[in-house]
């Protein structure tokens, strides 16, 4: 399910959630991870095992009881021999009814955990990224000079933009975004490469910008931005190639997941 089906499904029907309070040593997931629990069926996970098990009979329990207060419940589960589960850590987790009136703040709270992340370009590269990056934590925007370049099945959370000139849509990008160019044309990959360090040294809010290509790709790119009077401080901000190394396949799909691979890397 979805984040869109899961509002969609609380518009009709009430659910639990499950939010992890307080931590210590070492656990599943850390503090501030949070699921919802229907009467039938689930949405996200606190980390699984007999924790997560406890926890989920725990809130169809609330979920039945009669009891009109809406006061959350905390319970605290030693991570030990007893729940089958030796990490042992503590986890202390709040259980809360909810129904339709708290989307908006659930959908605040969904959004502050996601990675904003603008990719420029919709080839083949593109389209493999944005299927791998759905079910992840980002908030991509999909930008891309041509017309009718994206597909009409896109997951709910990534906004696709026509820009021309492409490198115009740097200029608002949303602060602390990370930055993927993979267009279809070397000259527009240079052309988003220099607005992107132009902003960056402007405001210094771009932790990650990533360049498609090659080794030789990117020393022609180097050269190039050096004589447009960029620094090698500057230009050591690009990452190119992309992805995590170790993976050498070409498949749009393989550098896909090396690609997303090393973004997750870069989340705090």
């Amino acid at each position: 399910m979805g984040f869109a089906s899961l509002i969609q499904r609380l518009q009709r029907e009430p659910a639990v959630c499950i939010t992890v309070h307080s931590t210590r040593g070492s656990v599943p997931r850390e503090a501030g991870t949070w699921m919802l629990v229907f009467a039938q069926g689930e949405w996200g996970t606190i980390g699984g095992g007999h924790l997560e098990f406890e926890a989920l009979a725990s809130a169809r329990a609330l979920l039945n009881a009669p009891s009109a207060d809406p006061s959350p419940v905390e319970k605290r589960f030693v991570l030990g021999p007893s729940l089958g589960q030796c990490c042992g850590g503590e986890v202390v987790v709040q259980l809360a009814r909810v129904t339709a009136q708290d989307i908006p703040r659930l959908q605040l709270s969904h959004e502050r955990r996601l990675q904003p992340l603008a990719l420029f370009g919709g080839g083949h590269v593109g389209k493999a990224l944005v299927q791998v990056l759905a079910p992840l934590p980002f908030a991509v925007r999909w930008i891309d000079s041509r017309d009718e370049i994206f597909p009409s099945d896109v997951a709910p959370l990534v906004d696709c933009e026509h820009s021309n000139p492409v490198h115009a849509a740097v200029a608002d990008l949303v602060p602390n975004s990370a930055v993927l160019i993979m267009s279809f044309s070397h000259a527009e990959d240079l052309d988003v490469v220099i607005a992107c360090l132009q902003r960056q040294r402007q405001k210094g809010d771009l932790p990650y910008v990533g360049l498609i290509g090659s080794a030789t790709k990117w020393a022609s790119f180097r050269s190039r931005l050096r004589e447009r009077g960029f620094t090698e401080a500057e230009c050591d901000h690009v990452t190119s190639p992309i992805g995590v190394t170790g993976i050498s396949g070409k498949e749009p799909e393989v550098i896909a997941v090396a690609v997303a691979a090393q973004l997750l890397q870069l989340r705090p």
